[in-house]
């Protein structure tokens, strides 16, 4: 691999990492004040978080310039003592694996072990929120970051029609991660899953100069969310992931 590739493709590890743990903190924090906010019009956002699960992540990336791409499925965990992971199956390109899907795990830990996720919350201390809008039954609240932050999207979140539910939040990254990387969008899908809103899927692209386009999708199935174990009827009842 000669040095210009080196380059490109570290420069796309680094897009990768802050693509999959933007929103990261997957539940909607609560506001610090008692302010009214427009998520008060959404009550069901700030019910049951999420604060512990055990889940079976499958990872996908691939950039479109190198024709390379990779797959990575692990168990991972989530509690009050930190994130872990478990590696059980990998194939495809051995640097995408490495640099890039090994390493979002790798950050993801290290990013809950600093207490970082708050970073990235639904919350008026992160984000100015306007009114809902409705449109193709669903309804739409536009979402403006407060600062320049790779965990913050500018984008909006998209609710159920009745605005009981958070579907999606989707966007582009505030902040660049690099000089080398632009145009960062990122769609997270949500679901209730036992009365616990939790995300389902990420799906992720940027444009890399001298790479071209390149993508990261995730996948999560869980095993058990805040201490109990996922019923059947909830597994059956999860909507399909369309990927855009």
């Amino acid at each position: 691999m000669d040095r210009r590739i080196g380059n490109d493709t570290r420069t796309m590890s680094r897009w990768l990492i802050a693509a999959t743990i933007v929103v990261g903190a997957i539940a909607v924090g609560n506001a610090a004040n008692d302010a009214e906010t427009p998520l008060d019009s959404f009550p069901s956002l700030r019910e049951q978080p999420l604060k512990q699960y055990r889940a079976y992540r499958r990872m996908h990336a691939r950039s479109e310039h190198f024709n390379q791409e990779a797959w990575l499925e692990a168990w991972t965990e989530m509690d009050e003592r930190g994130f872990r992971y478990n590696i059980v199956s990998e194939s495809g390109s051995d640097y995408i694996r490495g640099k890039v899907l090994k390493a979002v795990l790798k950050r993801e830990q290290e990013l809950v072990a600093d207490g970082d996720c708050q970073r990235s919350e639904l919350t008026p201390e992160n984000y100015e929120f306007e009114e809902a809008s409705p449109g193709n039954g669903e309804r739409y609240v536009t979402i403006k970051p407060k600062r320049k932050d790779v965990l913050l999207v500018d984008g909006q979140m998209v609710l159920s029609a009745d605005g009981g539910d958070l579907l999606r939040v989707e966007g582009r990254l505030a902040k660049n991660p690099s000089f080398w990387t632009s145009l960062v969008n990122v769609i997270r899908h949500y679901a209730r899953v036992d009365g616990v809103r939790v995300p389902i899927a990420i799906e992720s692209t940027a444009k890399v100069k001298f790479a071209g386009i390149s993508y990261l999708d995730v996948h999560y199935d869980y095993e058990t969310i805040n201490g109990q174990p996922v019923s059947r009827a909830a597994r059956r009842m999860l909507p399909p992931v369309t990927m855009r």
